[in-house]
């Protein structure tokens, strides 16, 4: 059986440039890329608040999953990067908000930065869809 594949835009004028989509759902899989605490005006959410960037984060990702026939219910792996893993308790209390009754496989590590410095975290998002007649 043949998988369509249906990609989902953040909007950004870099998506075409750099050859990437905010997901990719193909057949039951949706990914949901590298999503940055970006507000809706284009800058950081939370000036050196973690918890406020990955809620962001969340937002933005969950935003993804919906326009990709996806939920956090879907979700089966999330990965939380950090500039700085001592603060990983910070991150991981806007994620258990989101994920307590979910709870997919996570991985929090940390990075030596990202393309912002103002950033603080980011968040990957893999999840399968429940196909009709399936458990």
């Amino acid at each position: 059986m043949e998988h369509s594949r249906q990609t989902v835009s953040s909007g950004s004028p870099l998506e075409p440039r750099i050859g990437f989509s905010r997901a990719v759902r193909k057949g039951a899989h949706v990914v949901v890329a590298g999503t940055a605490p970006i507000g809706d005006d284009g800058n950081t959410v939370g000036q050196d608040d973690v918890h406020a960037q990955t809620v962001r984060c969340l937002d933005v990702a969950e935003s993804a999953l919906k326009a990709a026939g996806a939920s956090l219910q879907d979700v089966v792996r999330t990965r939380v990067m950090l500039t700085d893993v001592s603060r990983w308790r910070e991150a991981a209390q806007a994620h258990g908000e989101r994920f307590a009754s979910v709870r997919p496989a996570a991985t929090f590590v940390e990075v030596s930065r990202f393309i912002d410095p103002d950033w603080l975290v980011e968040v990957e998002i893999d999840a399968i869809v429940d196909q009709a007649g399936e458990p």
